[in-house]
């Protein structure tokens, strides 16, 4: 997997277009997962060494932290053909991956839980930021992306950022075929690839600008990626330091509202509307369903080199490596909660310069916490473990819960973009799968991801500082 179930989700066919239905499953080696668990731990622990830079550009900046190196060498490494990296090794990297992002947002919610008092005061604002998702991405980019000549696909690359349950909605409800899926998949591709990259390096300049209260830019970063949110959240964190503490909360809980409402905002509402608004831009730039440009008489008029009509994007959906699945039991699952709990201890001690034995018993309840999450996850599958595991680590540490303040004291020294780096440096590492099916990308579709990632994260940071300043 390239990022967690960032909303509900339903079977996500993450390994290619088609849903697979002959999985190929293998039970990894001690030496398969001692070497990812140690990779990612290195990458991580190189990240956190190098530190942050700040590039400045005017009043905006370029921040360099490290959730981007830990990314990108994760990144060369999954690339690299001198020792690439095997299908296997990838399955594994992908299970430790999605534990490692969730014990993120459990890190995440606990530090939500003591603000909300402080919080409540702009409650409105957090609401309406999902507006600015549901809608900045259908108003700003899907006309851009019609007059570029995407055709239908436009629909589908424009009606929200495209995370998982969105890809898994797409392919029941239009086939792998349909251009509208395919819309949807390059989105997904991109923004699993590169997205916290480019959120990060966003969130940087904008917060740098001084045009939106940095509270508001945190309440845009409730995008429903985990990885998306840690790199804006860094970036943010780098440039107003004083500030961290609120800025991780806010979206932490700006991220839940999108996980709980932003999956049926889109079927519901942004789909519907982007299919009726294409409609309307194709007649005004005179486009056809296949991108073409029409004449007076409503011909298309096709160029020389003629693209393949049943993929007239570009994309191709199956070009992306199909992994083998990991045969995991109970044994596996414990090996891989205490290696992920290892690691994100061992990172927020590099990160925080801070070890305290409180953060031994801080840890384990992270990892309770995450755990029940995977449980309460498989008795009801339509709530995936990130919407679970932060809304049970706001819970209890909420100023109402009973024995808040004693969990509250036991984790008060984590700091969430630490304890989830190694999250980062896996989706790096995952890159060498993607790498066939970037390279059918076009032109037209690289832009269309970053505007609709920008759309997204704009329009939902300018809603919320117009409640904020109100």
């Amino acid at each position: 997997m390239s990022d967690e179930a960032s909303t509900t989700p339903q079977a996500v066919p993450v390994h290619g277009g088609e849903a697979d239905t002959t999985k190929r499953w293998f039970k990894p080696s001690a030496k398969q997962w001692t070497s990812m668990i140690l990779l990612s731990a290195v990458i991580c622990s190189a990240a956190i060494l190098v530190g942050t830079y700040t590039i400045p550009l005017g009043k905006a900046a370029i921040v360099l932290q490290p959730v981007l190196w830990a990314v990108l060498m994760g990144a060369v490494i999954g690339v690299q053909r001198w020792k690439p990296l095997s299908g296997e090794n990838r399955a594994v990297n992908s299970v430790l991956l999605n534990v490692s992002i969730v014990l993120f947002l459990a890190a995440l919610g606990v530090g939500v839980g003591p603000s909300l008092g402080k919080l409540s005061t702009i409650g409105p604002a957090i609401v309406l930021q999902e507006v600015g998702h549901i809608f900045g991405t259908v108003i700003l980019a899907l006309p851009v992306a019609v007059a570029l000549g995407l055709g239908k696909a436009a629909i589908g690359a424009t009606w929200a950022i495209d995370r998982e349950s969105y890809l898994a909605y797409a392919l029941q409800k239009f086939g792998v075929k349909s251009p509208i899926y395919r819309g949807v998949f390059s989105v997904w591709l991109l923004g699993s690839v590169f997205g916290a990259v480019f959120i990060s390096l966003l969130a940087g300049i904008l917060g740098g600008l001084g045009i939106f209260d940095v509270r508001s830019l945190a309440l845009g970063l409730g995008l429903g990626s985990g990885s998306m949110m840690i790199g804006g959240a860094a970036a943010l964190t780098a440039i107003h330091p004083d500030q961290g503490a609120e800025i991780l909360a806010l979206a932490g809980l700006s991220n839940l509202v999108t996980n709980l409402v932003g999956f049926y905002a889109g079927v519901f509402v942004s789909m519907p509307i982007s299919q009726r608004l294409y409609k309307f831009w194709s007649r005004l730039f005179r486009r056809n369903d296949d991108g073409h440009r029409l004449d007076s008489n409503g011909n298309a008029i096709v160029p020389a080199t003629k693209r393949k009509e049943d993929n007239s994007d570009g994309l191709d959906v199956n070009a992306v490596i199909k992994d083998p699945e990991v045969a995991m039991g109970s044994k596996l699952w414990i090996m891989v909660f205490v290696a992920s709990l290892a690691v994100g201890l061992l990172l927020n001690v590099l990160g925080t310069h801070k070890f305290a034995p409180t953060q031994i018993t801080g840890i384990l309840l992270l990892g309770v916490l995450t755990a029940i999450a995977f449980v309460l996850s498989k008795l009801m599958p339509n709530v995936p473990p990130s919407v679970w595991v932060l809304a049970l680590a706001t819970l209890v540490t909420a100023p109402f819960f009973p024995g808040s303040s004693v969990l509250v004291s036991i984790t008060k020294d984590f700091n969430p973009l630490y304890v989830g780096l190694g999250s980062i440096a896996m989706l790096g590492l995952n890159i060498g799968r993607d790498v066939n099916a970037l390279k059918t990308l076009n032109w037209r579709l690289i832009i269309i991801a970053c505007i609709t990632f920008t759309a997204s994260f704009v329009a939902a940071a300018g809603l919320a500082q117009f409640v904020i300043h109100l």
